[in-house]
């Protein structure tokens, strides 16, 4: 009997896990702006500067569309190079050794939602891992699983802002939210990585949501 009860309060612990994890993900997508409104949202424009190490800071405009079209690109003399996209066939990168774009075959582009929409139907697993002192403040941590792929996002406590996502390879800060249209979103992103030599700070100085792109925005 002790037995059936030990195994019992396991069962009912994980499953009030699970509903907090589901709550704090839910929390935030409304806080952000709400469920139809990131849906409704189809076509991204982002202005902003981004430096890289110490001296190296470039003008960088990013473009997204739904379903996953993606285009990043510099700016030098008012002129827009693509550095890196994705156009609904072939994923490109800049070869800087080349000087030049590259076409890459196994190039797997990112949704264009974040995991957080719909993650149960695209087969992700949330638990929530408890509260974490960063600095001065506490976050909700928050475990998304899908297969062997695992990635910890960090909740604000008051608001269920999104704080950092930490990847494999890559760790991720927001900051700086600002309303655009009706939905709340980062001006500031920070990338860290555990070999240091892709870190960045992007700061935004402007974002659009649903404005029409030219057809040949995304063209490799």
């Amino acid at each position: 009997m002790n037995r059936i009860i030990v195994l019992f309060a396991i069962i009912f612990s994980q499953i009030i896990f699970a509903q907090t994890a589901k709550e704090i993900i839910d929390r935030n997508i409304e806080s952000s702006g709400g469920l139809t409104n990131w849906k409704l949202l189809n076509t991204v424009q982002i202005q902003g500067r981004v430096t890289l190490g110490v001296n190296d800071s470039y003008l960088m405009k990013i473009y997204q569309q739904r379903p996953n079209l993606t285009k990043t690109a510099i700016v030098v003399g008012g002129k827009e190079t693509p550095v890196e996209g994705y156009d609904g066939t072939n994923g490109y990168a800049m070869n800087y050794a080349q000087n030049k774009l590259q076409k890459y075959n196994d190039y797997i582009p990112e949704s264009f939602d974040n995991d957080f929409i719909d993650w149960e139907n695209k087969g992700f697993e949330a638990e929530l891992l408890g509260k974490e002192k960063i600095g001065e403040q506490i976050y909700f941590k928050v475990e998304l699983t899908k297969n062997v792929n695992k990635t910890i996002y960090y909740f604000d406590v008051k608001n269920y802002s999104l704080f950092r996502e930490i990847k494999k390879d890559e760790t991720l800060t927001y900051s700086d939210y600002r309303k655009v249209g009706n939905l709340l979103m980062p001006y500031r992103i920070e990338s860290s990585s555990p070999k240091k030599d892709s870190d960045y700070v992007m700061m935004i100085n402007k974002i659009e949501i649903n404005k029409e792109l030219p057809k040949n925005t995304f063209k490799f």
